[in-house]
């Protein structure tokens, strides 16, 4: 067995933040990411069989117990997770109680994980309920997106048909549409029970003038759903750049020809424009 640092698992969370990084979505210490992983996943490494300390989480996630994460620490920057992964993310395990968790590896500093964490967990179980294979919860900060969250009123439907009508891609990556929840206060379990709740039906959250939470089975397929939902909100806020008159752009014909061609499950609630779309959820 090899040591859990050289995991393959550590190297894909390692290059995605980075990523996350130079996309210029997850600024200093902004942004955190965890990664579910199997008790055998785990155990086909060394040094993850022993717990290192126990670290008290504001929320009880005896729901979770026994389950493997592989999360970002509190403060740390994603430039750094490259160069110092056993510093600046930790391998943890939920404990029984549930309002604490083991850590197994990593954090090697003292850290602890992200402050959103229990957001994190929240989502986690929300997510595992429509998919088990859904294991990777993102929060990062898309520019573009972000800045429509001021412009656009904060309605799921109105979102997310403005993203579809941007690119033929976005109702093929995301046919459920985005849900957004007001604007919140961020790292309080507040915000983690509204976005859990919200993700019982999207695997993408919008936190207006802050962020985005993306869930998804790994995290190349999670990085390349909020890749997409950034390129709908550049394209539109190039339009909109460009002066905002729309002479032409998908129509609902064009929705009902996507979904026929690829078979998608989409949102039906959204295929048609409201009377009224000044509406917040």
């Amino acid at each position: 067995m090899t040591d859990f640092t050289d995991s393959s698992y550590v190297r894909d969370m390692a290059k995605t933040t980075e990523n996350l990084y130079r996309h210029g979505w997850d600024e200093r210490n902004g942004g955190n990411v965890s990664l579910r992983l199997t008790k055998e996943e785990v155990e086909a490494y060394a040094g993850t069989d022993k717990v290192l300390r126990q670290i008290p989480i504001k929320f009880d996630a005896s729901e979770l117990a026994g389950k493997y994460y592989l999360v970002t620490g509190t403060g740390r920057y994603f430039k750094n997770m490259v160069e110092f992964p056993d510093r600046d993310m930790g391998l943890i395990r939920i404990s029984e109680v549930g309002n604490s968790v083991d850590l197994m590896w990593g954090f090697n500093d003292g850290g602890e994980p992200t402050s959103e964490f229990p957001a994190h967990l929240m989502s986690h179980i929300a997510r595992l309920k429509k998919n088990p294979n859904q294991r990777v919860i993102m929060h990062c900060h898309p520019t573009n997106l972000v800045a429509m969250t001021f412009t656009i009123p904060l309605s799921s439907k109105r979102f997310s048909r403005t993203l579809w009508k941007m690119h033929p891609e976005s109702i093929v990556v995301f046919p459920e549409g985005i849900g957004v929840i007001p604007y919140m206060c961020p790292g309080t379990n507040d915000i983690g029970e509204k976005t859990a709740a919200k993700m019982e039906d999207y695997r993408v959250v919008v936190w207006p003038h802050h962020g985005v939470f993306a869930a998804g089975d790994s995290l190349d397929e999670t990085y390349g759903l909020v890749e997409t939902v950034e390129k709908s909100a550049l394209i539109y806020t190039t339009i909109q750049a460009q002066g905002g008159e729309i002479l032409q752009s998908l129509t609902d014909q064009d929705f009902r020809d996507l979904i026929k061609r690829f078979d998608l499950n989409v949102n039906e609630d959204f295929l048609t424009p409201d009377a009224v779309t000044a509406t917040v959820d």
